[in-house]
């Protein structure tokens, strides 16, 4: 099923279900894209009911008054905070709107290489949602997907960063390249150091793997490599951080705020 974004942006959506556990991204789903949710379950006496029956009201969305034990149940016993939501499939960008849309409001694409970790990949999402103006671009195969746990992770990040998944990363960074985006690299040694160097807009991030990090034929296509500092040289940080302080950095530089 194909469509547009709230952002305008052409997606498509496979016909499947997914759920939403937690008060923030349930909420951030209603007030963001309350078309593509089918019910939701709150539990009896929640404190938030109020503001989810009047928006979903609204939006014409059946909710379920249940107990506790029902949401646990549904939740597989995971942590919901008292509500969840089934929701259609998650809605990709075509990777050509996602380029163009990205030079029109001079958003980031984080391209994700190889990262298979969905707590990872949901820490990277809430913190490209937080500082703004970023997109990702996933690889169809030995990737991480939009999963449920991705989902739980990005605390409804994932409503404000558009996502396009394309079959080779290669040739995408190229496309990006030839469109006149600075491509970036992200490498545990051997870079310039984040922290010193001026960057160039329009701009694109590649983010490896914790295990392996940029593969070979990705970092030849990269045209700059940097590096976080750290105080102790067999430390390191997880994808996610490291992934929250690089884009740190590009929000202050992109706003012209360092």
């Amino acid at each position: 099923m194909t469509g547009r974004s709230a952002t305008g942006m052409p997606l498509f959506r496979e016909n499947s279900l997914m759920r939403l556990y937690g008060k923030n991204p349930v909420i951030e789903r209603l007030k963001f894209d309350p078309r593509s949710i089918q019910r939701i379950y709150i539990e009896t006496g929640h404190a938030d009911a109020g503001y989810v029956y009047k928006k979903a009201k609204k939006a014409g969305i059946a909710v379920c008054s249940v107990p506790r034990s029902k949401i646990q149940k549904l939740a597989r016993n995971l942590n919901t905070q008292g509500i969840l939501a089934e929701v259609g499939d998650f809605p990709y960008v075509e990777y050509d709107d996602l380029l163009e849309q990205a030079l029109k409001k001079n958003l980031v694409p984080v391209f994700l290489d190889g990262l298979n970790d969905p707590q990872n990949f949901g820490g990277i999402l809430r913190s490209c949602a937080c500082f703004g103006g970023f997109a990702v671009v996933l690889p169809t195969h030995d990737s991480v997907d939009v999963t449920e746990t991705v989902l739980r992770v990005a605390c409804g990040g994932e409503n404000y960063v558009p996502i396009a998944k394309v079959a080779n990363l290669g040739r995408a960074l190229e496309e990006a390249k030839d469109k006149g985006f600075w491509i970036a690299g992200t490498v545990v040694a051997d870079g310039e150091n984040i922290c010193d160097t001026k960057l160039q807009f329009p701009l694109g991030v590649v983010i490896g793997s914790e295990q392996k990090g940029i593969r070979a034929v990705i970092r030849k296509l990269i045209d700059q490599a940097l590096t976080l500092p750290m105080a102790q040289p067999r430390m390191s940080l997880n994808a996610a951080h490291a992934a929250s302080v690089f884009c740190y950095e590009i929000m202050l530089q992109k706003n012209g705020k360092k």
